[in-house]
């Protein structure tokens, strides 16, 4: 019954799929903030599956765009205001607040390269990690747990720093095997509609849904301010709000395999640059 229940399911999205207007993303949109343009568009990695990398502001409305033209009109600002807060905010058992040890600025050029080995650690760090173990290490304070608003403010803030810089993250030496495993779950079938990330983000791409414009799936512009939760939203939780949309049993958010998806993908979206914080649909 499962396997019957599986295989309509995947037809009706084949159906879909197949009945989908195509449209193209709009190159004539400029991505200019404070007088400066950030690319939106850049070249495939030799050998990638992708020849042609496109933000995933180039797929959304006019309108949606326009929103992150400013960084008055995005609401994602709200949230980086609070992070500013949060930042001088002295917490945890040692009386030292993030700013007793960096200023904001010293960030730029991090998020570009994240997720990485942590060679001290023996493992991959995302930002979220090296945010907990500032606040565990360094502060005496408490962990903030994975996507939720603190966290993900805090990694809004760090990443904005970067913001027009090219995502250059590494695939090999110690994190190649992750990379492997990230690539694996990108393409495995999944879910009560036995479907995989590819077939969204690189089989149809480019294709009107109901009134969803797939994207590349890329994730430079996270963590991305979504219209349909208002609210701030993190790599992870897109990943897990994408399984339940297929009918999948989510990882869980900061967990090995949630960690090597991340790194896979955010590899393929080398030579974009980052715009976080974003706003998207």
């Amino acid at each position: 019954m499962k396997k019957l229940l599986s295989t309509v399911a995947c037809g009706i999205v084949a159906m879909t799929m197949g009945q989908a207007a195509f449209a193209d993303p709009d190159m004539s949109a400029k991505l200019v903030i404070d007088g400066t343009e950030i690319p939106t568009h850049a070249k495939g990695q030799p050998g990638g599956p992708l020849d042609e990398l496109y933000s995933g502001w180039l797929f959304r409305s006019a309108e949606t765009r326009a929103l992150q033209l400013d960084d008055f009109d995005n609401p994602a600002f709200v949230f980086v205001e609070d992070a500013e807060a949060m930042f001088d905010k002295v917490e945890g058992s040692e009386g030292k607040s993030c700013s007793s040890c960096h200023e904001v600025g010293d960030f730029k050029g991090l998020r570009p390269v994240l997720p990485r080995w942590n060679e001290a650690k023996g493992k991959l760090y995302s930002m979220e990690n090296y945010i907990n173990d500032c606040r565990t290490e360094r502060m005496g304070a408490e962990k903030w747990k994975w996507s939720k608003p603190k966290m993900t403010s805090m990694v809004a803030l760090i990443s904005l720093q970067s913001r027009g810089m090219p995502i250059n993250v590494a695939t090999d030496g110690p994190v190649a095997d992750i990379y492997k495993q990230g690539k694996e779950l990108y393409y495995t079938r999944v879910g009560q509609l036995d479907m995989a990330c590819s077939n969204c983000h690189e089989d149809n791409y480019g294709n009107m849904i109901r009134a969803d414009h797939l994207s590349q799936g890329q994730i430079n512009g996270f963590p991305t301010y979504r219209l349909k939760n208002a609210k701030l939203n993190s790599i992870h939780a897109r990943f897990k709000g994408c399984m339940k949309n297929i009918r999948a049993q989510p990882y869980g958010q900061g967990s090995p395999e949630f960690q090597a998806l991340e790194l896979y993908v955010a590899s393929r979206g080398n030579g974009l640059s980052v715009e976080a914080p974003s706003v998207r649909n």
